[in-house]
Parts: structure tokens; sequence; C-alpha cells
């Protein structure tokens, strides 16, 4: 059940990781107010920083004086906090399919197409850092397996749990971005290209 809140809910967590954009982009298709409060590269293991995310990852948000960790439950949480469209469908299987594609995400695409090529080809020449080629090659055939599969998921809807938007088109959104910038990724995309 939705409540109108004014307050922004703020998510603490590195600029640009998939899951911090997940939480971003949520409060952005809900309408609600939300804003980004950085913590540098490294800082999830800062004293204040494990104060409010035990496991030392990111992100952590804050809406008033409610502190919350884990990016789907944030996600979630914005969605029933706040009022605007729903992100969550209401029929069963939708929700179903909604949880299956975001399960997928978590346990397929972030080790392969994130970890496995996009940290290696975009985020460790952009900090100086190097590339492990045999992580990119590992993760080829795995990121094929991930988006043959979510093909297959999405057909011929427009969104992957069906006729509206939802949290696992975000939470694929933010994990897909960056990956064409790399050209096994842009080589992956166009062999699935919905």
């Amino acid at each position: 059940m939705s409540q109108t809140t004014v307050s922004p809910i703020v998510v603490h967590g590195v600029p640009g990781s998939p899951y911090v954009r997940k939480a971003l982009l949520a409060g952005l298709e809900k309408g609600a107010p939300h804003r980004l409060q950085p913590i540098a590269f490294g800082g999830a293991k800062g004293a204040e920083h494990l104060a409010n995310h035990p496991f030392g990852r990111i992100p952590w948000a804050t809406h008033d004086d409610f502190v919350l960790y884990e990016t789907d439950a944030i996600i979630r949480y914005v969605d029933e906090a706040f009022e605007g469209p729903a992100l969550q469908p209401a029929d069963p299987r939708a929700r179903a399919r909604m949880n299956q594609v975001m399960g997928i995400v978590d346990a397929y695409v972030m080790p392969s197409m994130t970890a496995g090529i996009g940290w290696n080809r975009i985020i460790c020449p952009m900090m100086g850092l190097p590339v492990d080629e045999a992580a990119v090659a590992a993760a080829i055939e795995p990121s094929r397996v991930c988006l043959k599969a979510l093909d297959a998921i999405l057909g011929d809807q427009p969104f992957m749990a069906g006729e509206a938007l939802s949290l696992a088109d975000l939470m694929l959104l933010a994990h897909l971005d960056f990956l064409p910038q790399s050209p096994e990724g842009a080589a992956l995309l166009a062999e699935t290209p919905r």
C-alpha cells in the first residue's frame, strides 16, 4: 500500500555501481524524491558505512529515521512507500516472472556480464587497474546463456514482466547499460538485439 511521502530517500553508495543505480532508477521511475549520497570507491569498509550495512556492501538507504540495506529491499520499499506508478505487477504470474528475472540478474548476470566483462573492460581501465583477460574470456559463454534466457523471457513483450515496466527491467538495465562499451559486450548484445 502506497503512502504519500515528501521526504527524499537517500541512497548511500559508489556512483556508477549497478546496485546503486538500481535504487536510483527505482526512485526516478516511481517519481519519488531521492538523492545519492556518494561514497568513495573502497569506502564501504568505513565505520559509518559498516554501522549501516554490516556486510560492507553498497548501497544502503535512509528515509527519515528508517535505515535499510540490500538493493532488492530498497527498491521494493521505494515502490511501496511512495505514490506513483506500480513497479511490481499485481498479477501473480507477472510478479513471479519479475522475481525470476531479478534472480537471474543477481545470480548469473552480475558474475558474468558485470563482474567478468564490465568490470574488466570498462572499470579497470578507468581506474588504472590491470584487466583480467582470463575472467573476461570465462564470462563470455555464461553471458551468452544469460542473454538468450532473458531474450526468451522477453519474447514479444515490451517489458520483462509483461506490458509495464517493473523492478526487473530496472535491475537488468543497471547491469546491461555499460555492456555495449566493451567489444565482447557489444558482440553478445548483437546476438540478442531485444
